[in-house]
């Protein structure tokens, strides 16, 4: 199959599962375009059955806002027509699905015929597709699509609490590429941030407020006082001064790492004992995906997709939102013995296999098979 894949490039989930699944199916042979307005972060290096379509938008004078969802209709309508493309993929909703519906009916006219797919990841349903502005636009292109996915049961029924559609939601969950052992952990670059006694614990996010970066310092500050350790935080963005705040405040600031945007977040979660994740709401929870698939337990909300992906009492603990107090007593359970975290540490890894991309990548194929036999019939 020749597929078209249109997706933000940048280092949220959506990208990021919309680039892994596009380089698996080039893998088995299918054709994949990828058509964004930057090399997508995940991308690497030039691969067999890849291809890589810029939408460059030029600065108009005459615009106060660059006519993304204008140039990107255009560069889809080019890159189906005169690549041959079969089916096309769309990763969040706004502006991608509104883009290739337009792309769809221009080709039409043209006498081609293009399904698309439109993938829900989480944003784009419980923050931007709440505001009435968009509201509109977003049912109708969710009833417009040839099929739709939400990457968790949680995503689903809140689309279907927010929009008027009756549309067969399929759920498909964010995956990872799982190992076939846990990997061997690298002491010497342990020591350059911990002693040897000392857990690690670890965050990893855009820093956003949804994040809650408040409460990964307070539970870590109080973890600290039981059992001394160090935090390694990952990313930046809005909330990374508030952090650094509270470590001042707090008196840890010799116990609390900023490591800053880092593009393989495998080289931290290799070095970490535990993954805190007290977000306000996570549609699916990839970040605490991709630390389990490492062998690192998670402490985390119980709120959105994440009870989905973490089990309470197996791969790491649920609390509530805001609870750090409990969110604490549960790290220090895991933390205070060795043997029970390391069993932890397995039940992790073990859990992570049900979402690999081998078992999840056949679904997909199945799902365009199936679309682009409707338009054949």
């Amino acid at each position: 199959m020749k597929i078209g894949i249109v997706l933000y490039p940048t280092f949220g989930g959506s990208g990021v599962v919309a680039t892994e699944l596009g380089k698996a199916l080039a893998m088995k042979g299918h054709q994949i375009h990828f058509i964004t307005y930057s090399q997508p972060v995940r991308l690497g290096s030039f691969r067999e059955n890849i291809f890589y379509h810029e939408v460059s938008v030029s600065d108009y004078p005459l615009f106060d806002f660059q006519p993304y969802e204008t140039v990107l209709t255009s560069k889809i309508v080019d890159v189906v027509k005169y690549e041959k493309l079969d089916l096309l993929h769309v990763h969040y909703a706004i502006p991608h699905a509104s883009a290739a519906y337009m792309a769809k009916e221009i080709l039409k006219s043209q006498g081609i015929l293009i399904p698309f797919i439109t993938t829900l990841h989480g944003t784009d349903i419980t923050l931007v597709g709440k505001d009435p502005s968009f509201e509109p636009v977003i049912t109708f292109c969710l009833n417009k699509s040839d099929a739709v996915t939400t990457v968790s049961e949680s995503l689903k029924n809140d689309t279907y609490a927010h929009f008027d559609t009756m549309r067969d939601i399929r759920v498909i969950p964010n995956f990872i590429v799982t190992n076939e052992s846990l990997p061997t952990l690298d002491l010497v670059k342990r020591r350059s941030y911990a002693l040897d006694e000392e857990p690690i614990i670890c965050h990893i996010s855009n820093f956003r407020p949804v994040k809650r970066i408040e409460d990964v310092v307070s539970v870590f500050a109080k973890i600290n006082e039981n059992i001394p350790s160090k935090l390694l935080l990952a990313g930046d963005g809005p909330e990374r001064s508030l952090a650094e705040r509270m470590a001042r405040e707090l008196k840890i600031c010799h116990r609390v790492i900023f490591v800053g945007k880092v593009r393989d977040t495998s080289h931290v979660l290799e070095l970490s004992d535990l993954f805190i994740l007290p977000s306000e709401t996570e549609s699916f929870g990839l970040a605490a995906l991709e630390a389990m698939a490492l062998g690192v337990p998670v402490i985390s909300s119980n709120t959105g997709g994440i009870p989905e992906v973490n089990l309470h009492g197996f791969s790491g603990y649920l609390s509530d939102v805001g609870d750090v107090n409990d969110m604490a007593i549960n790290a220090i359970k895991i933390l205070h013995d060795k043997n029970i975290l390391a069993q932890f540490k397995q039940n992790a890894w073990e859990h992570s296999k049900k979402f690999s991309l081998v078992k999840l990548l056949p679904i997909y194929e199945a799902l365009y098979v199936e679309i682009l036999d409707r338009y054949t019939k």
